[in-house]
């Protein structure tokens, strides 16, 4: 396989989850009858297997990368030649974890209650070297829904007697008085750091830029007439253990909003009319970087780091060696480290969202 001087492409990478949605998702695919279901997440550049018990000996969440007339799985298109797509630095502090895990997530319904560890409490306490701090960038917003939001840390914060409690008898009207809604659009871009229990509300579609794994804690147990196995529910523990990953801290909507969304930060001007932004550094978390870079014209683009790329407005071609690649709106890719120089061409202008894995001290 000739990999070397392309730009890798992502197949769809459906995964089933516990909520419903994909409508969006199934327009992009061209699919007949586009319709909300139990696959409302894409996964993109995924070297991540996806938990699902309920799922039998299905295996899901590993991307499948496109070069050229070639399809393979992008965790063995990695294994390939690791300092190519990842960079010799990546590889001396990462071995061959990407270190990152990017999704396309479209809402039908507002999502399960639920928090995620952070990377401390995973190493202590799960044997994994990930816990699962979350970015997330709003693309749009369904046409009926009038407020979007999402929860994001207690307003109201329980006792941790009361909240157990809650848990226990699935008292639903209980949990939602604890979160006022947080209300987001467009554009926006959030950080959730493990620990944080939240909540994405109905109707949005977004990009989820998050550590590589799977864990959850959902405390709420039913979603669009599906209730989780006992074992999907706690990380395969009990209660009383996932008691200690939640964050009990008050935060009023001003505060939350302070603490959770992203200001973008001008990284450097590619051209007098071009330029890229820095939306989540390493001052904000250790986890993953996300940049977004708005071009109007030609510019030749030059990176250290490999990183994926959604093209969340507009349209471009990119250019690396002797190949071309026509690119429109939420079409996604790969661009190793090895690419020296990718030139991006574009009419009427395109704005890219990059996710880049840790920065390697």
């Amino acid at each position: 396989m000739n990999y070397r001087k392309k730009l890798v492409r992502f197949t769809s990478n459906r995964v089933w989850r516990t909520y419903t949605g994909g409508k969006i998702l199934d327009q992009l695919e061209n699919k007949n009858t586009p319709e909300d279901t139990h696959f409302p997440e894409d996964w993109i550049g995924s070297t991540t297997q996806a938990v699902n018990p309920d799922r039998g000996n299905i295996v899901e969440g590993i991307s499948h990368a496109t070069i050229g007339n070639d399809t393979i799985r992008f965790d063995e298109l990695i294994a390939l030649d690791p300092d190519y797509f990842l960079g010799k630095q990546h590889i001396k502090a990462f071995d061959v974890n990407p270190m990152l895990l990017v999704k396309f997530l479209d809402s039908s319904v507002r999502l399960h209650f639920q928090a995620h560890p952070t990377a401390e409490f995973a190493r202590e306490h799960l044997n994994s070297n990930h816990g699962k701090a979350e970015g997330y960038y709003i693309l749009d917003v369904r046409e009926d829904i009038t407020d979007p939001y999402v929860y994001v840390g207690f307003q109201h914060p329980p006792s941790r007697n009361a909240f157990k409690e809650m848990i226990e008898t699935q008292n639903i009207n209980a949990m939602e008085a604890c979160f006022d809604k947080v209300p987001v659009k467009s554009g926006d871009c959030l950080y959730i750091p493990g620990g944080s229990p939240h909540a994405i509300g109905e109707g949005i579609l977004m990009v989820e830029i998050m550590e590589p794994s799977d864990l959850a804690v959902r405390f709420e147990f039913t979603k669009a007439g599906y209730t989780m196995p006992e074992e999907a529910r706690f990380m395969k523990r009990g209660l009383d253990f996932c008691m200690d990953v939640f964050d009990f801290s008050a935060l009023s909507v001003p505060e939350a909003i302070k603490k959770f969304y992203q200001q973008p930060k001008l990284e450097r001007h590619y051209s007098e009319h071009s330029f890229q932004e820095t939306l989540i550094d390493e001052k904000v978390t250790d986890k993953f970087r996300v940049k977004k870079s708005t071009i109007s014209e030609t510019i030749d683009k030059s990176e250290k780091d490999f990183y994926i790329g959604i093209i969340v407005a507009g349209e471009c071609s990119i250019t690396i060696g002797n190949e071309t690649t026509k690119l429109k709106k939420l079409d996604r890719f790969f661009c190793p480290a090895g690419i020296d120089v990718a030139t991006i061409s574009t009419e009427l202008g395109v704005e890219i969202l990059e996710c880049y894995p840790p920065k390697v001290q």
